[in-house]
C-alpha cells in the first residue's frame, strides 16, 4: 500500500509535519541546552539539537549538507566538547553558574530579538522562497572519493588519534601522593 502525499487525518503534508516536527524538536532542545543545569546534559541536548536541523536539511532537500552537520558538528565538535567538558570539570563546582545569573537580562534581550525577527519576517516578500535546489551532490562525492581521498583519510585518522588520545587521559590515574601540576 503506498503511502499518500497527505496525512489522511490533518490534510497537511508529509514534508509539512516532518518541518513542524523537526523544527519543534530543535527549538525544544536548543531551549533546554541553555537551561539546564547539569553541563554533560546541556551537551546532550546540543547534540539533538544538531541531529534535528540535520533533518530540517534533509527536508529542504539539502542531504549532503545534513550529512556534514551530522559528521561535522554531532560527531566531531560535539564529542569534543563533551570530552573537554568531562576532562576538565571539577566536582567542586559554584552552586550558581554565572549563566544563570543573568536570566533576566537575557530574557528580554530574547524578547527583542523574537520582535526584531517577527517584523522582518512579516515584511519580507517570501514569493520565490519556497523552492528546492538541485544539488549535485553525487558530482561532489565522486569528486571527494576519487580526488580528495587521500585527505579525506588523513583527516579520519587524526579524528581517530584525537579521540583515542581523550580517551587516554580520561582513562589516567592521577597518583594519590602527587600534586597535580604542570610537567
Amino acid at each position: 500500500m503506498p503511502i499518500p502525499d497527505t496525512i489522511p487525518i490533518l490534510g497537511a503534508s508529509w514534508s509539512d509535519a516532518l518541518f513542524v516536527i523537526f523544527a519543534g524538536i530543535l527549538l525544544g532542545s536548543g531551549l533546554l541546552v541553555v537551561t539546564m543545569r547539569d553541563i554533560i546534559r546541556c551537551g546532550l541536548a546540543m547534540i539533538v539539537c544538531f541531529g534535528a536541523l540535520a533533518g530540517l536539511y534533509v527536508i529542504l532537500g539539502a542531504p549532503l549538507i545534513a550529512g556534514a552537520q551530522v559528521l561535522v558538528y554531532i560527531g566531531a565538535i560535539s564529542v569534543l566538547i563533551l570530552f573537554a567538558i568531562m576532562l576538565t570539570q571539577s566536582k567542586s563546582g559554584p552552586a550558581r553558574l554565572v549563566f544563570q545569573t543573568q536570566a533576566v537580562p537575557s530574557a528580554i534581550a530574547a524578547v527583542i530579538l523574537a520582535d526584531i525577527m517577527a517584523l522582518a519576517i512579516s515584511s519580507t516578500d517570501w514569493g520565490g522562497a519556497a523552492q528546492r535546489v538541485a544539488t549535485a551532490t553525487a558530482d561532489l562525492a565522486l569528486s571527494l572519493f576519487q580526488d580528495y581521498v587521500l585527505p579525506f583519510e588523513v583527516v579520519s585518522v587524526l579524528l581517530l588519534a584525537a579521540v583515542i588520545g581523550g580517551v587516554y587521559l580520561a582513562k589516567r590515574e592521577i597518583d594519590p601522593g602527587k600534586e597535580p601540576g604542570p610537567r
